[in-house]
């Protein structure tokens, strides 16, 4: 069992959480992820780390409660613990060498980026950290993005923020205005890592995607995240979830990550009157 040290909610939908795992604390390293099962009758679910403490023995999840698990895993609270939760697992992203980068993060997905970023930073790189969310109310880890970044670019597709546009918005403006980069690492939904790809292409800046969002086993055994890289077929559990973005099969991607919604709208219909008695034991004081 492990136990929940932190929950804290980061918006309406979006929670983080820092888990008792001493072991995986130690060794996690940016870009790989864990699989957490929250109970017996759970299914597993591959979540990015987010952050280490070595020393306190803790590893920090953040989720977006979409599905029946993460809506399961949001009502336990702190000091309540998950049953599984097993890693690090995937290839840890190759940072070493990356000297002026722009690490760019789109909705959920910078909370993946933020450790790559900070990392980067931590290692003395030059460290622009692009973010798109919808609108202000959606803004997560803008102190932590602040503090591992040289400089921070937030964009809301309605500029809610004073900044509107997406992502490529603010990436085209710099690199327009002449700033030069070593690499680009993209982390979001699929269309925006593409977008990002088919504007940094032209100008051949080497750029790195992470194929976290077609996960679904973790281990490469079900297959469902089979990714197309340079014509050969890779698993974004098991090769990635970082991959060369100019290698990537879009489309194919794009449309694997759609074949399974109707089978996800019938599961959570099947699992919503289990998930509404959890919901009111906890709010009865228990789980």
């Amino acid at each position: 069992m492990y136990r929940i040290v932190t929950k804290r909610a980061l918006h309406e939908t979006v929670t983080l959480m820092e888990v008792e795992a001493p072991y995986i604390a130690k060794k996690a390293k940016p870009g790989q992820f864990i699989i957490l099962r929250v109970d017996d009758d759970g299914e597993r679910v591959p979540l990015t780390v987010a952050g280490t403490d070595p020393v306190r023995g803790t590893v920090t999840i953040i989720y977006q409660k979409v599905g029946y698990t993460t809506k399961r895993l949001d009502c336990l609270n702190e000091g309540d613990s998950i049953l599984d939760f097993v890693g690090p697992l995937g290839v840890a992203s190759h940072l070493d060498g990356m000297k002026k980068v722009a690490v760019i993060g789109g909705g959920l997905g910078v909370a993946i980026a933020y450790p790559q970023a900070k990392a980067l930073h931590d290692m003395g790189a030059e460290v622009d950290v692009i973010v798109g969310f919808r609108n202000t109310d959606l803004m997560i880890l803008m102190d932590e993005l602040k503090d591992a970044s040289t400089n921070l670019y937030v964009m809301t597709d309605d500029g809610s923020n004073g900044h509107k546009g997406f992502v490529t918005t603010a990436l085209e403006e710099q690199l327009k205005a002449g700033k030069e980069y070593d690499h680009v690492i993209a982390i979001g939904p699929l269309v925006m890592m593409r977008a990002v790809v088919n504007l940094t292409k032209p100008y051949n800046i080497p750029t790195v995607i992470s194929m976290n969002p077609i996960m679904v086993d973790g281990t490469g055994m079900c297959g469902s995240c089979r990714v197309t890289v340079g014509g050969e077929m890779k698993f974004a559990c098991v090769d990635g979830p970082d991959f060369d973005g100019f290698q990537v099969d879009w489309d194919e991607a794009i449309a694997r990550s759609r074949m399974y919604r109707k089978e996800e709208a019938v599961s959570m219909d099947r699992k919503a009157c289990n998930l509404m008695n959890v919901e009111l034991q906890t709010k009865r004081g228990g789980n």
